[in-house]
């Protein structure tokens, strides 16, 4: 069994690399619910839908969020009657949180209705929540904290981040599988998804961090950060809020405690950028293509 954790677009693209070498049934995947928001009453959930629409093989190429293909034509009703549009929801993408809301507003779990939902797109890797529990991310501003959707969609990431902090992180509980999988797996892969938002929620729930420093399997990560920059998004500067360097060693600082193997971009090596104490392995990270997803994969 292969364990990924992810969140993010760059994590939902390595996924669907992953999909393409390794049978359905032996992969597991970890996802952030950190980001998760209700939007026109509905409960969305970004990085879930985004590795359910990339394992369905239906994830918009162009966009990296989102169904390949969709129409807006809800969106544009909303505006016209007053809704605020700044979150973006397609029409058969509103399918799935509809679906969501449905299930558990009849008390299913989180875990219970991604479950369901992958089941209707025909997928048969599993995809667990982080957990069934409320955790929320929130980005400290100059001008207060914004929940991580209004910093990185409605203010696209423009204002100055001061911090990071989880809320409801210390009274949640993992997600049922999610420890398990995690003792049981033959490897666990950290996604090149931002340390702080992406992984940094999921490694914030009670038990998980634990678990990988327990765990038997080799546990690699795979950097989101190129030659001292992100590669997409504000993983640079938030990094900056907790002290870290903008480099290949800041990402092992922030699995420092669990990590073995740190898969970089080759263009580090070439940069001789020191990492002490964890084995790096350096190749082409950045993924254009479907060759570069099952590349780096592979």
């Amino acid at each position: 069994m292969i364990v990924v954790l992810t969140g993010g677009t760059g994590g939902a693209k390595f996924v669907q690399g992953l999909a393409a070498l390794v049978p359905a049934r032996e992969l597991t995947v970890i996802v952030n619910t950190g980001d998760d928001l209700t939007w026109w009453g509905l409960h969305v959930s970004p990085d879930l839908d985004s590795i359910t629409y990339a394992l369905a093989g239906i994830l918009s190429r162009e966009r990296g969020w989102g169904v390949e293909a969709d129409t807006f034509h809800c969106l544009e009703a909303m505006c016209r009657m007053g809704a605020p549009a700044w979150f973006q929801l397609g029409d058969r993408d509103l399918a799935t949180h509809l679906r969501r809301t449905e299930l558990l507003s009849e008390n299913k779990t989180l875990s219970e209705a991604t479950s369901q939902i992958a089941r209707g797109f025909g997928i048969e890797t599993r995809i667990l929540p982080m957990t069934d529990d409320r955790v929320e991310t929130r980005v400290l501003t100059a001008d207060g904290e914004l929940s991580f959707q209004e910093y990185f969609v409605r203010e696209r990431y423009q204002v100055a981040a001061r911090g990071v902090r989880f809320e409801g992180a210390e009274r949640a509980q993992a997600a049922p599988g999610v420890l398990q999988a995690i003792a049981h797996a033959e490897i666990v892969v950290i996604a090149p998804s931002n340390p702080i938002t992406s992984t940094g929620p999921i490694l914030a729930v009670p038990g998980i961090r634990q678990a990988l420093k327990e765990t038997m399997a080799p546990v690699a990560a795979i950097s989101p950060i190129i030659g001292g920059a992100a590669v997409s998004g504000p993983a640079g500067e938030l990094m900056q809020t907790q002290g870290l360097a903008v480099s290949i060693a800041g990402v092992v600082r922030c699995y420092a405690d669990f990590l073995d193997l740190l898969v970089a971009d080759e263009r580090d090596s070439a940069l001789g950028t020191p990492v002490e104490g964890i084995a790096v392995r350096y190749t082409s990270t950045v993924m254009k293509s479907e060759a570069d997803k099952t590349a780096l994969a592979r």
